[in-house]
């Protein structure tokens, strides 16, 4: 074998545990706690916005419509093209273009209801944090000389 040959062998073993390397590297950066913290956070949050949408859109919504006459939001629109449509749905099968403003503000409202919920919990949190800052700190231990001393006092004491 040459050593041109050998040269390119051992070059693979090389790339071969570099690419294990990064493997090894990539799973210990998965598996800290703060990531894996994140990612379920991630997928709590998610679900929570779905619930949040779903809130507005059939709940919170259909009857601020009716009060006011039986207004649908997310129908509400502005027609930018020619003609006249009377849903959005309309419009949009016809490739009309149009400004959502219906569907905008109920995505506003979503947002205001998530921020105001994360705000409720970080409130919570710092006023943990600050319960935790305020707790006093036990006393130290004595420290040896301290023990020391006390027992040689207290055999001192006891001898008389």
């Amino acid at each position: 074998m040459s050593n041109d040959t050998g040269s390119r062998m051992n070059g693979s073993r090389d790339s071969e545990k570099e690419k294990f390397k990064v493997f090894k590297d990539f799973k210990e950066f998965a598996m800290r706690g703060n990531v894996v913290d994140m990612a379920v956070g991630i997928v709590i949050g998610a679900s929570f916005g779905k619930i949040i949408s779903s809130f507005v859109a059939d709940i919170l919504m259909p009857p601020i419509g009716l009060i006011l006459g039986n207004v649908n939001f997310s129908d509400l629109f502005i027609n930018l093209s020619e003609g006249s449509y009377m849903t959005l749905e309309a419009a949009k099968e016809a490739g009309a273009v149009t400004i959502n403003y219906g569907a905008w503000g109920n995505t506003v409202i979503d947002f205001l209801i998530v921020a105001f919920a994360i705000f409720m919990v970080v409130k919570q949190m710092n006023r943990m944090k600050k319960q935790e800052e305020a707790a006093p700190a036990p006393p130290p231990a004595p420290s040896k000389e301290e023990t020391l001393l006390t027992e040689i006092r207290d055999l001192l004491s006891t001898g008389r």
